[in-house]
């Protein structure tokens, strides 16, 4: 692998540079009034793009790497927008189909004195119409990675059943399979979602979990209790917040790296960011330690932005931070670093 993860890959015979990570789920359409202001009495509403897996995918792609959204978005200009958006970011989209009759799901932020509400509009969106033969692209054979998570087969039948297929009959042959739990409970409650979570999680190979999730879902905020409840994947991070993150491998002891401290903006987002972190750090072949930094300093970037996509420092950044010695990295405080961009 290139030092620098800017360095141009290699392309297939064909002239198209292989994919690295297929990262499948649904994006949408924000709406959002000004700040503090509620959504009955806004006149005016700013437009941006959310989504999960794209925010992996853009963050993936922005770290250097070869990734494509897959997915499906309705024939009318919210659709357009997102693919445009996703696009940007330097993720490619040739995996995401156009769906003539169905509409591009839609959410719009609620701001308020208790909190900001969410209402969604995204019952019978064209990305809820995904299913197992989502994943039959051939322009994504020879990804390293798939990636999921817990959204998805909140959405639909199909959109489950696509899920299902691709952790149990692994269409994409050699992929190691990424699950990002991501409950949702305005999708389905803990109690629909715990067993059907932990069922696909645990035909995966990577697992992230947060412990507020874990607790939801199974009653535990303990990684070794998660450990024993996921026993099939190779590996299972369990988050905790702002103290660290743990990886638990198969006949390994687990590795606690704490998070460094930060100012928080926005914690929307910040999981992607991590997992999209330790997942460049799996590509790069990085050590465990070395994987979980990269994902903290991911989800660091994702916490100081307002955006749902945080600007990425140069490499030279990272593998200063990547490199320190621990008692460097325990006390590290970003509050008092800026950081380069």
């Amino acid at each position: 692998m290139p030092t620098d993860p800017r360095q141009v890959r290699s392309t297939t015979p064909a002239g198209r540079t292989p994919v690295e990570v297929a990262a499948v789920g649904e994006t949408m359409v924000v709406l959002c009034p000004a700040p503090g202001e509620p959504l009955e009495h806004a006149e005016r509403v700013a437009v941006s793009v959310g989504g999960a897996e794209s925010n992996v995918a853009g963050y993936l792609a922005r770290l250097g790497h070869q990734v494509a959204w897959v997915s499906r978005v309705g024939d009318d200009p919210f659709g357009r927008a997102v693919v445009r958006h996703v696009a940007a970011a330097g993720v490619r989209v040739d995996q995401v189909v156009v769906d003539p009759a169905a509409p591009t799901g839609l959410y719009l932020k609620d701001p308020g004195p208790e909190g900001t509400a969410v209402h969604y509009y995204r019952a019978g969106s064209a990305a809820s119409r995904m299913d197992p033969g989502t994943l039959a692209d051939p322009g994504l054979s020879g990804a390293r990675v798939l990636h999921l998570s817990g959204i998805t087969p909140a959405l639909s039948a199909s959109c489950r059943a696509l899920v299902e297929h691709a952790v149990t009959a692994r269409p994409l042959a050699g992929s190691l399979v990424s699950f990002d739990v991501n409950h949702r409970a305005r999708l389905w409650s803990a109690e629909q979602a715990a067993p059907v979570l932990r069922d696909l999680a645990d035909r995966c190979d990577l697992v992230f979990v947060g412990q507020d999730e874990a607790q939801t879902l199974w009653g535990t905020t303990d990684p070794a209790a998660v450990r024993r409840l996921l026993p099939t994947p190779e590996t299972v991070v369990v988050k905790d917040g702002a103290v660290g993150a743990t990886a638990l491998r198969h006949d390994a002891e687990p590795v606690f790296v704490p998070a460094p401290r930060v100012t928080v903006v926005e914690p929307v987002g910040a999981g992607d960011a991590f997992a999209a972190g330790y997942l460049a750090g799996l590509l790069r072949d990085l050590d465990p330690v070395r994987r979980l930094r990269l994902g903290h300093l991911m989800a660091a970037q994702a916490l100081t932005s307002s955006g749902d996509n945080a600007p990425v420092p140069p490499w030279a950044w990272f593998e200063e931070l990547l490199a320190a010695p621990v008692e460097a990295w325990s006390p590290l405080d970003l509050t008092a670093t800026p950081t380069p961009v």
